[in-house]
């Protein structure tokens, strides 16, 4: 997803009042699947925009990033550790990690910088 794309998102679901959450790599380290700048959007029904690697990581962000919607409507950082990933057939992993800024939007929350890749230093941040 570019950041084109993101924003556009953002504004189209913002703007029929969904609640989401904005997946972004912040920082990478080691061989990782996507590089930092890479985003997603994560739905309140579960479903997804854009990709932050895929497998278990992605599902990490997705589960953190509902249960910011569900549950705390607070931002996280979340750390993906992709250098021991037992769910991966053959221990094919890519050896790195990542870090990735989640970001409930929607209602009652104000869209931010993260938009384009930096955690937000003000309103719900």
């Amino acid at each position: 997803m570019t950041d084109r794309e993101a924003l556009e998102a953002i504004l189209e679901l913002g703007g029929k009042g969904m609640s989401f959450c904005l997946a972004t790599v912040i920082r990478t380290q080691g061989s990782t699947p996507r590089e930092a700048g890479a985003k997603m959007l994560v739905l309140a029904d579960g479903s997804i925009r854009g990709s932050v690697g895929g497998g278990c990581g992605e599902a990490k962000v997705k589960t953190v990033a509902m249960r910011c919607l569900v549950e705390t409507g607070q931002p996280q950082l979340v750390t993906v550790d992709l250098t021991d990933d037992q769910a991966v057939p053959g221990g094919a992993v890519c050896g790195g990690r990542m870090l990735v800024f989640v970001e409930p939007m929607g209602p009652g929350q104000a869209i931010t910088s993260s938009a384009h890749g930096e955690p937000s230093s003000g309103g719900n941040a």
